[in-house]
């Protein structure tokens, strides 16, 4: 032990002759600041962006091997597919046109099957049903499902592979992408492995849905109706919310493990992330898919895959073939390819409850290499990086102690101090941009970046660097501790910013956030240097062992920027239809907050080793002025451009009739009914848009049921406080006749009655009951009551949505009233009927033409009737 402790003595001797006496002298040139500035984002557009849209070569039919996808046969049956138009569920489009294309392709593979191989059946059906969520029903009719069943010959197994999309569309678009692409891909990959001679272990079922866009329907119908449903044991489910790039896999399990191991073996091109995971689970993204269906209803584990780049042009009418290069087909072709046939000779398909072992952590690099390991080796990998930054930390200082003669306490204090400092880099570092954020709101000015993301930069990251770098320059310049090296001192600080990390490791890692390794991993790099540094005297020779973390960090910052990266390109696009209650310039703010953090965390602290690091921060300074300039003063800062980066316009001619209880009619109003899907609302309409009497729907949602309007869907009811009306003195006239009947009024017994109704009216039609206080809906016909539950807001509300057949509805309903007093109103009843893909009469048209070029339009006549009964 005492040669030990001699050998210690004199390492620290010798080190201490590499402790520079004047920290200021010591310091590198001005000049050097620029390039290290310059090499971080030089790294970032050489090596992030391009990674990021990197794209395999597009096959084409001259290549066509066997075994292989081939994406210009893929593009050619999107080209048809899309021409049909927009496929709305009802609509010849969508319930003939598209299923006739469709089983045609699934005729031609049949008819090339390799039949010693494959058996094949295909099943065209028609599903109705209902399912409840929350205060809503849906309920569908006659919806469409096209299923395929592709069989091994010598498979006895009874454990199906499920691979689903769908092919329905929302109003006014031609759905190219969403979700055209991905069916094409599907028949694609069904024409490949039916064509081609190989052994599968499992079954395979392709599913083409019709109707996902409005409520996620048809998977519904088929999950808990169709005979093929209960041999399904695991679903790659195929969806998107952008169009062209590379798909992202959002989605896991859940507790399934294996599933993201076949991912990572055998998919050609990884993309994917826990992160996105939690983020779509948290509700942050506005869109849902039939994977939840899959899951809720059928208990089937799987992989949910969907396209994310250029999502301004999802949902609209510029969702077309043209912007979808055919490099895109191939990159997710060859992966579905690999996947789905890993997956069909996959052991743990035939009994998947066995390897139900918990969530996974996944991740790709770069779009190189998948990571993934399990929920419980996360926690033990990120305890073991808190516990080696804590124990490391502890070392450095013990050396700054033997090397500079002083203390272990003055090596600690000093540490506290410079911790207070970083914490509050940390905070500044996050809340700058959300002020700056929250500021371009109050002004009117959200969403300035949305048609230049490059203002992201200048309005949310260099503030967050000024965040990080300001207090602890300040700390550097009044500071007057010379008892240990500049270099020490910055050690100390990089110390403290690891501490940091290492409690909110800690923090994320007990309240279970799978995505804490984004933090794990600038640690990781910042634990592996100091290591390297302490088996070495580099941690003693003025800013030598700079070198190393400067190497390592470049792993770390090219994760960091590249994950942070990817959601602010997928969630950008969002903000324009997320409702205008949402302020989604603070989100984006977070994750260039967030994103600048984990970056440059361990970065910015080196500027200290230059001289007048000040320099660094003026022109953070001025980089945020101009930005904010350019956003909030030109052309820069408007949102919108025609075709690209549109405004969605989202509004509704309205006809309101209302019916007292004796029948008479107290109401009778027409107008357009606008549900905003931005933050700016109606200011970006140009002058020719006459607004003249638009008022808030606030007083209306006060004084009747669901603010007496018909409110198409959940987003519009979610949006109702913030939506407006415009009145008009010429009547709407809806083009399709909607009735309903009373056909009967029955006493029950002597605390129930019941009411029988025939409705008739378009595809898509909603209804809204509001019981009066003394008044319990009992019963109805749309399945168990209980399967939804109203709150003293909201009534019961029932979406119905009729596919291929529209013939009359008829319902009853059944309420109980203790008195039995069924000779007063009992509850109100509303009748919301949709004449989508209508433009409506003259006016409607002229409103419409007067909008501005970068508006999207989404509006039809609706018809709304008020009964009290």
């Amino acid at each position: 032990m005492a040669d030990k402790e001699s050998l210690i003595s004199v390492e620290s001797i010798d080190a201490s002759r590499f402790v520079p006496k004047n920290k200021t002298d010591s310091k590198l040139p001005c000049s050097f600041a620029t390039g290290f500035i310059l090499f971080w984002v030089l790294l970032f557009f050489a090596v992030v962006i391009p990674f990021f849209y990197r794209l395999p070569t597009a096959l084409m039919l001259e290549d066509a091997q066997e075994n292989e996808f081939i994406a210009e046969r893929a593009y050619k049956d999107l080209y048809t597919l899309s021409n049909i138009g927009n496929k709305l569920t009802g609509s010849k489009q969508n319930e003939v046109d598209a299923v006739n294309f469709i089983l045609g392709q699934l005729a031609e593979i049949k008819d090339n099957l390799q039949s010693d191989y494959f058996d094949m059946e295909i099943d065209l059906s028609q599903v109705s049903g209902s399912f409840g969520s929350g205060t809503t029903l849906n309920v569908y009719l006659a919806v469409q499902n096209i299923a395929v069943k592709l069989t091994p010959k010598q498979s006895s197994s009874q454990s199906y592979l499920l691979v689903n999309s769908h092919f329905d569309s929302k109003p006014a678009t031609w759905s190219a992408r969403d979700a055209g692409f991905m069916i094409t891909v599907m028949l694609e990959v069904l024409r490949v492995i039916a064509t081609t001679k190989q052994h599968l272990e499992h079954p395979i079922v392709f599913l083409f849905n019709g109707a996902e866009e409005i409520g996620l329907l048809a998977s519904h119908g088929f999950v808990t109706q169709h005979k093929w449903a209960p041999n399904c044991k695991a679903v790659v489910n195929l969806d998107a919310a952008g169009s062209g790039g590379r798909e992202i896999l959002f989605q896991t399990g859940p507790n399934h493990p294996w599933l993201v191991e076949y991912y990572k073996k055998y998919v050609k091109h990884p993309f994917g992330t826990t992160v996105a995971e939690e983020i779509f689970q948290a509700g942050i993204i506005p869109s849902d898919t039939d994977f939840r269906q899959f899951r809720t209803y059928g208990n089937i584990p799987g992989l949910d895959m969907g396209q994310c780049f250029n999502g301004f042009v999802y949902h609209t009418k510029y969702d077309l073939i043209d912007v979808i290069p055919r490099e895109s087909f191939q990159n997710t072709g060859d992966n579905v390819l690999s996947l789905v046939r890993a997956l069909a000779n996959a052991p743990e398909l035939y009994d998947t409850k066995a390897h139900e072992t918990g969530h996974t952590v996944y991740f790709d690099f770069l779009g190189l290499y998948l990571f993934n390991y399990s929920e419980s080796t996360g926690t033990i990998l990120n305890c073991g990086i808190a516990a080696a930054s804590l124990i490391f930390i502890f070392i450095s200082m013990w050396r700054m102690t033997a090397v500079s003669n002083v203390s272990f306490s003055q090596v600690a204090c000093w540490l506290t101090l410079v911790l207070v400092v970083q914490v509050i880099c940390f905070v500044l570092g996050v809340v700058l941009p959300l002020i700056v954020a929250q500021l371009f709101d109050n002004w009117g000015l959200s969403l300035t970046y949305y048609s230049t993301p490059l203002l992201v930069i200048g309005l949310y990251v260099c503030p967050s660097l000024i965040g990080l770098s300001l207090p602890l320059t300040i700390y550097f310049a009044v500071q007057r501790n010379d008892k240990i090296s500049n270099g020490y001192h910055v050690q100390l600080a990089l110390h403290a910013q690891a501490i940091i990390l290492t409690l909110l490791t800690i923090g994320l890692t007990v309240i279970g956030i799978r995505s804490t390794y984004i933090v794990v991993i600038p640690l990781i790099f910042y634990v592996i240097p100091l290591a390297l540094n302490l088996l070495t005297t580099l941690h003693d020779r003025s800013y030598a062992w700079a070198s190393l973390l400067k190497i390592s960090q470049i792993i770390s910052f090219l994760y960091s920027s590249y994950v942070v990266y990817t959601f602010v390109v997928v969630l950008t696009p969002m903000g324009a239809r997320a409702g205008s209650a949402s302020n989604r310039d603070l989100y984006i703010a977070v994750l260039a907050a967030v994103g600048t953090v984990l970056s440059f965390g361990f970065l910015v602290p080196l500027i200290n080793t230059f001289r007048r690091p000040s320099f660094v921060i003026l022109a953070l300074i001025g980089i945020t002025a101009l930005s904010m300039f350019l956003a909030s003063s030109t052309q820069l800062g408007f949102p919108y451009r025609p075709k690209t980066s549109g405004q969605r316009v989202s509004y509704l001619q309205v006809r309101n009739i209302f019916y007292d209880y004796d029948g008479t009619l107290s109401k009778d109003e027409s107008g357009y009914l606008f549900s905003f899907q931005d933050r700016r609302e109606e200011t970006p309409f140009s002058t020719k848009v006459n607004l003249t009497g638009l008022v808030s729907l606030k007083e209306s949602c006060e004084q009747h049921m669901l603010c007496g309007m018909p409110l198409y869907e959940h987003r519009y009811v979610a949006n109702r406080f913030q939506s407006k009306w415009l009145p008009r003195q010429e009547p709407v006239v809806p083009p399709e006749l909607t009735t309903l009947t009373l056909q009967n009024r029955t006493i029950v017994n002597a605390t129930t009655i019941r009411f029988e109704f025939k409705l008739e009216g378009p595809t898509f039609m909603n209804l809204f009951i509001q019981p009066e206080e003394d008044v319990t809906l009992f019963d109805w016909a749309f399945g168990s009551s209980s399967d939804i539950e109203p709150t003293r807001d909201l009534p019961y509300i029932i979406y119905i949505v009729m596919g291929a057949d529209r013939s009359p509805l008829f319902f009853y309903l059944e309420f109980s009233k203790q008195n039995g007093n069924f000779n007063v109103p009992l509850f109100q009843l509303g009748v919301a009927a949709h004449s989508i893909q209508n433009e409506g009469d003259a006016e409607s048209k002229k409103f419409a033409a007067s909008f501005p070029p970068y508006s999207i339009l989404a509006q039809w006549p609706a018809l709304y009737l008020r009964y009290i009964f």
